[in-house]
């Protein structure tokens, strides 16, 4: 693949994005979240291993549920989102290996030694909670991420067979920049890059 996206599409996924706080009370559709998920899918992952898992909390109950595991500082913004994405990691991602990868022994690699399916789970899910951000962009959604959570408790609650972890949270909908602070400064690429 050759092409550029435009300097706008740039925009639009990373130079003009903010993290919001507040949103729009506009509903983000179930159509919608199919679809970010359908991009998403597509960033690679180690071994095509796609770890992550995401529960989609919408609903007054399920943000009840989600209450206790927030930092008293991120509870207004995170149960006021339309949306509240729930990113996880599955600790056996492994077993999927033989239909997500080409070699039969990739499942081997990581069955029998923990620190590298945590590892692996993370990292790999970790990046795909980047792609769930450009994709939600992408898509006209806002986003909101934060790790201001109590994960264990959230585990406790939305996982307790201990099978998956979670990783962070991030909140969508349509954006409300009406009490965005100004930006915050990035490092200049000679301030944190080496070309050797």
């Amino acid at each position: 693949m050759t092409a550029k996206v435009s300097g706008e599409a740039l925009d639009v996924l990373l130079r003009d994005a903010r993290s919001y706080s507040d949103y729009k009370p506009e509903p983000v559709s179930d159509d919608t979240l199919r679809a970010l998920y359908d991009v998403m899918k597509w960033g690679p992952t180690t071994a095509n291993s796609q770890p992550q898992r995401i529960v989609f909390i919408r609903s007054e109950k399920a943000k009840d549920r989600l209450r206790p595991a927030l930092s008293s500082s991120n509870v207004k913004k995170t149960l006021s989102a339309p949306v509240v994405a729930l990113l996880a990691y599955d600790l056996r991602f492994f077993e999927h290996l033989p239909k997500l990868y080409s070699n039969p022994q990739a499942r081997s690699w990581y069955e029998t030694t923990p620190e590298a399916i945590r590892t692996t789970a993370l990292r790999n899910s970790t990046l795909q909670g980047a792609y769930f951000m450009m994709a939600a962009r992408a898509l006209g959604l806002d986003c909101g991420p934060m790790s201001g959570f109590d994960n264990a408790k959230a585990d406790a609650e939305f996982f307790p067979d201990g099978r998956f972890k979670s990783n962070f949270l991030c909140c969508l909908g349509y954006g409300d920049a009406t009490n965005l602070e100004p930006r915050l400064y990035r490092f200049a690429f000679d301030e944190v890059c080496q070309v050797l």
